[in-house]
């Protein structure tokens, strides 16, 4: 009960550690207080959130965990040439993960492995008192989202779902119009992730840049995991880069919440139709049936009484979007075709380009910061996630995105299979907050350091 009370108390400091920026080169943070901090998953994705935290002084990575020796190898290698101790490794089996939770060396976890083990894993490093960090999107059911919040409840110990397009810095300057009032009261939103993975979920076995049809066990790097959810699930499975940004502006769980959800699928002829371009028509994989839809659209409505409509389109050729839409009593603005356009402001009936809006209201943090944070990996977004995350661990206050927001973005995909599988049957969000989005204040993002 305690740790309970104590972490409601905290829950008045989310955000805290959103942007507490004390600088990006290697000699600004300081080396004192320093965090120790584990890698439970050094692939591609894991490797890049190992070189951010390879530039800060105020970091000790003591440890590492991945089945693959190759992966191990060569982050031992990334950690030598910056002159950091080695840390200790583990890979042994697909559970030695939880005998590095037991090291008092370590502080806070890293985790970007394979979806299906975020849950479990996050929810064993709380148990074990360690301050964790998820990829996206971090579950996988309803009953794992709510794992994430009953554990953390219990336990008392914080973790943050990673979502670094919050972070992006159109976003952020779309967010400060909307902290401003410059589109009015919020009535609808889009987003999504619109982003040909073809060459993602396939490979030809050999590097994962090879052209082929091979996944699964004859797969190399995602396409060894990420296509089989394509081959079992028919629902949204990647909701939170369009979400994260725009339930932060909505203030889900902080005054606002998902209410229900409904989705829609198209046919599933995407997937098929590349394997037999690279592989041939008698290609073994040309015979799998694919089970999710090309088009994937989901439309949520809250308790604020806002839309906000999901798509989920990674199986065709298109260019990358998240489709942003930010749209109000006053305006909008759409991110592709970079336009925006105000009553009385723009020209009537027209749009208007976004560039110079975006430059009046850019994020104070950009403009501080954002010449140290674009090395870091997609456009600089990474550096501000991974500040976040450090920045609150080692003050040990909840962070901005925390498990209540974990859980929601995250029940969007287990939702919008059951509604898909009911042609389209609303289906009602559980209340991950129990009532307490009522009252929990939304986040001070416009604050530059803390």
């Amino acid at each position: 009960m305690s740790s309970r009370r104590n972490f409601i108390k905290n829950t008045s400091l989310a955000g805290a550690g959103l942007f507490a920026v004390p600088g990006f080169t290697k000699n600004i943070y300081s080396a004192a207080d320093k965090l120790n901090v584990a890698m439970i998953g050094v692939g591609l994705r894991g490797t890049n959130h190992l070189q951010n935290l390879l530039l800060r002084k105020d970091v000790n990575i003591t440890a590492i965990c991945d089945v693959d020796p190759v992966r191990i190898t060569l982050a031992k290698d990334l950690i030598s040439k910056a002159g950091a101790k080695v840390p200790q490794v583990f890979g042994a089996s697909d559970y030695d993960y939880r005998n590095l939770l037991e090291l008092k060396e370590v502080d806070a976890v890293i985790i970007a492995t394979p979806w299906l083990w975020h849950t479990r894993m996050t929810v064993d490093a709380m148990k074990a008192g360690k301050y964790a960090g998820v990829e996206v999107s971090a579950s996988n059911t309803l009953e794992e989202c709510w794992d994430l919040v009953n554990t953390h409840e219990a336990t008392g110990t914080h973790m943050m779902i990673m979502e670094n397009v919050n972070y992006r810095r159109d976003v952020l300057a779309v967010l400060n119009m909307v902290k401003q009032n410059v589109f009015g009261a919020l009535v609808h939103f889009r987003c999504g992730y619109q982003h040909d993975l073809r060459h993602i979920k396939f490979n030809d076995g050999k590097t994962a840049s090879g052209k082929g049809a091979e996944f699964g066990k004859k797969g190399i790097s995602e396409a060894k995991w990420r296509t089989a959810h394509s081959v079992k699930r028919n629902a949204d499975v990647y909701p939170t880069h369009g979400l994260g940004p725009v339930a932060a502006m909505a203030d889900i769980n902080r005054g606002n919440r998902f209410m229900s959800l409904t989705s829609h699928a198209t046919k599933a002829i995407g997937l098929h139709n590349y394997i037999e371009k690279v592989g041939g028509k008698d290609h073994p994989n040309a015979k799998v049936k694919f089970k999710q839809g090309d088009v994937i659209t989901t439309t949520i409505d809250t308790a604020n009484g806002e839309t906000i409509i999901i798509t989920h389109d990674c199986n065709l050729p298109r260019p990358y979007s998240l489709g942003f839409r930010v749209q109000g009593a006053n305006g909008l603005w759409e991110v592709d075709g970079n336009r925006i356009y105000i009553e009385g402001q723009s020209e009537s009936h027209r749009w208007s380009e976004a560039t110079e809006w975006l430059k009046k209201y850019d994020h104070p943090l950009w403009k501080k910061y954002g010449e140290y944070a674009l090395d870091a990996g997609h456009g600089g977004m990474d550096f501000f996630v991974m500040n976040s995350f450090i920045e609150s661990a080692k003050a040990n206050i909840a962070p901005p995105m925390d498990a209540y927001d974990a859980a929601a973005w995250s029940a969007v995909t287990p939702l919008s299979e059951l509604s898909i599988d009911n042609n389209g049957e609303p289906q009602d969000f559980p209340d991950f907050t129990r009532g307490l989005w009522i009252n929990r204040q939304p986040y001070e993002w416009m604050k530059e350091t803390y």
